[in-house]
């Protein structure tokens, strides 16, 4: 999929936007049919679990903080945050952080074929405010602690194998991750408002070859598009010197968040400045694919940009901090539209968006849920007609 360049946006009935105006192709963008619907449509009212969804659509909790999840004696973490999806049999596992400081750690819930719940278990503990992460393609679950001078684990989502600290990958402020297999590298997001955009070259791809390898930094200018290159940085350590501060040169970011990995293309969120960033990896060039600055009237479609993923179709579901509690979905053809909203959870924030492995299942939570606490956490799933 090749995503292209915005340039300017505008608003479309004040919940829906197409990311329009002069492109690098020349080309235009082409509205909703319905404007302020987007591809799946309007949003209907909240459901019983207090979820907006469109026509199609249904949602139910999978697990909520301080309780046991149904059918199970495992009791639900704190905060969850960062999650992904992994096939197990006919079946499937969801797992999700817990950002909480001190314990951390993640869970994991397993699904039969038809979607029953049959087992739910730890698979990380002693760590310190887990968020995001990603998942790697040989499926193990690198867990990474959003704190200073923070951790990457890697993790086994059938919690049979015990966690591994993963020091080559640095020590900074982690959020998020993302595997590619072609190039062999797994790129890294830093939650500091001058954090770094950075990838880590293993000198072993696949199972096990996180234990060594070498940190890289992104290196561009201060612009909000142009060329990149990679450079080492000399202490993944990050002490005495932190890592975002030891290559001149580096690439700011305000507040990495969320990271994604497609065709040849990375994604990545900055929450400081509500930004979706594209990475376009066969010409090392760098855009911006959502600015809400650029927004000219109504009110921008997409605010706390968080975590991301990405669907088959090309679609891509972003996640929010705060804003007003939507996972919102940015199409191929750059119309940004809501596709849920969760009502009466103002204090809280939309984390760990993952398909299940048959695309028909979405997973996420609302960290602090209704209470606005680490403790109020809820988890949902979402069922009905995705884009193939």
């Amino acid at each position: 999929m090749e995503r292209r360049t915005l340039l300017r946006a505008a608003v479309l009935g004040g919940s829906s936007a197409v990311l329009g105006g002069t492109l690098w192709r020349g080309a235009a963008y082409a509205a909703p049919a319905q404007p302020g619907s987007g591809p799946y449509g309007a949003l209907g009212s909240a459901d019983a679990n207090g979820v907006r969804l469109p026509s199609g659509f249904t949602s139910r909790v999978i697990a909520r903080s301080g309780q046991t999840v149904s059918g199970t004696s495992y009791t639900w973490h704190n905060a969850p945050d960062g999650g992904a999806c992994y096939a197990d049999g006919t079946g499937w596992i969801y797992v999700s952080n817990s950002e909480i400081n001190p314990s951390g750690g993640a869970s994991a819930v397993r699904f039969s074929a038809a979607g029953a719940i049959t087992g739910a278990y730890r698979i990380l503990s002693g760590t310190r405010q887990n968020c995001a992460g990603g998942r790697t393609p040989w499926n193990t679950w690198l867990s990474c602690e959003e704190v200073s001078l923070g951790y990457v684990y890697e993790t086994d989502p059938w919690g049979v194998n015990a966690a591994v600290r993963r020091d080559a990958m640095g020590r900074f402020k982690h959020e998020a991750a993302a595997a590619d297999p072609v190039r062999k590298v797994v790129y890294l997001t830093e939650d500091e408002t001058n954090g770094c955009l950075y990838r880590f070259v293993p000198t072993t791809w696949g199972s096990g070859g996180l234990s060594a390898g070498t940190l890289q930094v992104m290196v561009a200018g201060t612009a909000t598009s142009g060329s990149f290159t990679w450079a080492n940085v000399p202490d993944p350590d990050g002490s005495p010197t932190t890592t975002r501060t030891q290559v001149s040169g580096s690439k700011k970011f305000n507040g990495g968040e969320g990271c994604h990995y497609a065709d040849d293309t990375v994604w990545f969120t900055s929450k400081g400045d509500n930004r979706v960033w594209q990475l376009n990896l066969t010409s090392s060039t760098y855009e911006l694919a959502y600015d809400d600055s650029l927004v000219t009237s109504g009110t921008a479609p997409l605010t706390g940009v968080d975590n991301i993923t990405g669907t088959a179709s090309g679609d891509l579901f972003v996640a929010e901090d705060g804003g007003n509690m939507e996972i919102c979905v940015i199409t191929p053809a750059d119309v940004i539209a809501p596709f849920l909203r969760v009502d009466g959870q103002s204090g809280s924030e939309i984390t760990g968006p993952a398909f299940s492995p048959d695309g028909r299942r979405l997973y996420f939570s609302s960290q602090r849920g209704t209470s606005g606490s680490s403790s109020g956490g809820i988890t949902y799933e979402v069922t009905g007609p995705f884009r193939a």
